[in-house]
């Protein structure tokens, strides 16, 4: 028996790491249900662990490598 999993939302800037309230940049759903969101630094910390116990993991650590996009030039 297989079960669809519908695809989750991508973290934003609200989504906050359940450990420090830093912004999360990693989403664990648990093989019991529910799901953590941790921060680079708690996933990279807590990472074998939540491969034990996690039913999915999305890692979006790539983020942290963007560069936001530069402010409009108000100096006219």
């Amino acid at each position: 028996m297989t079960t669809a999993v519908a695809p989750s939302t991508p973290l934003t800037a609200a989504d906050r790491c359940d450990r420090c309230g830093a912004q999360a940049y990693l989403r664990v759903e648990l093989q019991s249900g529910g799901e953590l969101l941790f921060c680079a630094h708690h996933a990279r910390e807590h990472g074998d662990k939540l491969k034990q116990v996690a039913a999915t993991i999305v890692d979006e650590t790539h983020k942290l490598g963007d560069t936001p996009a530069p402010a409009p030039d108000d100096e006219r």
